[in-house]
C-alpha cells in the first residue's frame, strides 16, 4: 500500500502532511519501502537514510549543515517520525460537505457512546488503524481528516481548536451521529478535544487525552526549550504544508474560551509518554512534564498516568493500554446513562 503522507517533528508532537504540498522533497524519502508478505514495512534504516537526504536535498547543506547542533535535531527529529508513522492507511467510507470544503470521514461498528478520533498536528485518520482494527464492530468508532489532510479540501476557515471543536460538533451532527461522544485526541488533537469537551460539555461522555498538547506549549517552548524552538521555526518555514502552518500558529489562539469553563464534568484520563528522543532531553523534556501538571488543573485533579516504554505516539507504542482506557471509559459512560430502580414506595 502506498501511503500519501509522512511524518515531520512539530512542536505539537510527530505529524504526517500531504505529498502533494511537498513537490522538493523526493518520492523516495516517504514511504516506499518494500513490505512482507502479511503486510509489515520492512527497510526501516533505508528509509531513515532517504529521509535524511531528502532534507539536505530539500534546503541544501548550506542552509542546514549535517554537523551543526540545530541540523541534527531537525534531521533527527525527521527521521524518527518517519519511523513512527508506518504505512497503514483508513479509506473514506464516507464524504461530507461543510462549510468550508469536502471532509473524508471513516465510519466503523455499532454501539454507543460513539469514539470520536482526533489526530495530532499533521496526522490524518489513518494514525489511529491499530486502535479502530482493536475495537473492531464491537465499539462505533468515528474518524476523519481534517481540512488539507489526507482524503480532504483545504479550507480558508480559522485553524484556531475553538473553531475546529466547532467544524467537529458540526460534522458529527452532519453525519447523523448522536451524542453524547467519547473523545480521543492525540498531540494538538487532545487540545482540540479538551476545546470540544469545554464548549460542549453536554455533549460528552469521556475524554482520553494522549500526549495533549497544553494551550501553552509553543510559548513555554520558545522561553523554556530555544535549541527545540529554533528547529520547529525551521521546520514550519521549510517543511509544514498550509494546513500544518495555519494549525501550528493557531494553536494558542482561543485557550480562554475553554478555561473560562468549570473543569470536565465527564470521565476523563489522561496518559503521556515516558520515553524522549536525545534531541528532546533537557528544557524541553521539563517543559512537557511540568505542562503535564498543569493538565491536571485544567482537567479537575486528574492523575496523570504515565505509560511505560511509550514514546509522542502512545497508541501506536502501546496500543493496548489506549485500548483498555477506551474501553474502561465507555463502561463508566454507559453505567452513568442506565437509570438506577428506585426501591417501591409503601
Amino acid at each position: 500500500m502506498l501511503a500519501k503522507q509522512t511524518s515531520q517533528f512539530t512542536g505539537a508532537g510527530f505529524g504526517a502532511r500531504n505529498d502533494a504540498e511537498y513537490p522538493h522533497v523526493p518520492a523516495k524519502a516517504l514511504c516506499h519501502a518494500p513490505r512482507r508478505a502479511r503486510g509489515a514495512p520492512v527497510g526501516f534504516a533505508d528509509r531513515a537514510l532517504q529521509a535524511m537526504q531528502a532534507l539536505d536535498d530539500s534546503r541544501g547543506e548550506e542552509h542546514l549543515p549535517k554537523r551543526h547542533p540545530l541540523g541534527r535535531l531537525v534531521t533527527a527529529a525527521a527521521c524518527l517520525s518517519l519511523l513512527s508513522a508506518g504505512c497503514a492507511s483508513l479509506r473514506a467510507t464516507t464524504m461530507t460537505r461543510l462549510d468550508g470544503g469536502t471532509i473524508a470521514i471513516y465510519r466503523s461498528g455499532i454501539g454507543h457512546p460513539t469514539v470520536v478520533l482526533q489526530s495530532g498536528l499533521g496526522d490524518g485518520k489513518s494514525t489511529w488503524s491499530s486502535i479502530v482494527e482493536r475495537l473492531g464492530n464491537w465499539e462505533s468508532v468515528f474518524a476523519y481528516d481534517r481540512p488539507g489532510y489526507g482524503e480532504s479540501e483545504k479550507s480558508e476557515n480559522p485553524r484556531d481548536p475553538c473553531r475546529i471543536a466547532e467544524e467537529l460538533h458540526d460534522l458529527l451532527h452532519a453525519s447523523a451521529v448522536p451524542p453524547p461522544y467519547l473523545l480521543v485526541g492525540h498531540s494538538l488533537g487532545g487540545l482540540y478535544q479538551y476545546a470540544f469537551a469545554q464548549l460542549y460539555p453536554q455533549e460528552v461522555a469521556g475524554l482520553l487525552l494522549l500526549d495533549p498538547t497544553h494551550p501553552q506549549h509553543w510559548k513555554r517552548m520558545q522561553k523554556d526549550a530555544s535549541v527545540q524552538a529554533a528547529a520547529m521555526r525551521i521546520m514550519r518555514a521549510a517543511v509544514f504544508g498550509s494546513a500544518m502552518r495555519r494549525e501550528f500558529d493557531g494553536q494558542d489562539k482561543c485557550e480562554d474560551r475553554p478555561e473560562s469553563q468549570p473543569p470536565p464534568s465527564c470521565p476523563v484520563r489522561l496518559l503521556t509518554r515516558t520515553r524522549f528522543a536525545d534531541t528532546e532531553r533537557g528544557g524541553f523534556e521539563r517543559m512537557l512534564r511540568s505542562l503535564e501538571v498543569d493538565w491536571q488543573r485544567l482537567l479537575g485533579a486528574q492523575p496523570i498516568e504515565r505509560v511505560p516504554n511509550s514514546g509522542r505516539y502512545i497508541h501506536r507504542d502501546k496500543p493496548e493500554v489506549v485500548i483498555a482506557a477506551i474501553r474502561e471509559l465507555l463502561a463508566e459512560a454507559r453505567a452513568r446513562s442506565t437509570p438506577t430502580s428506585r426501591p417501591a414506595s409503601r
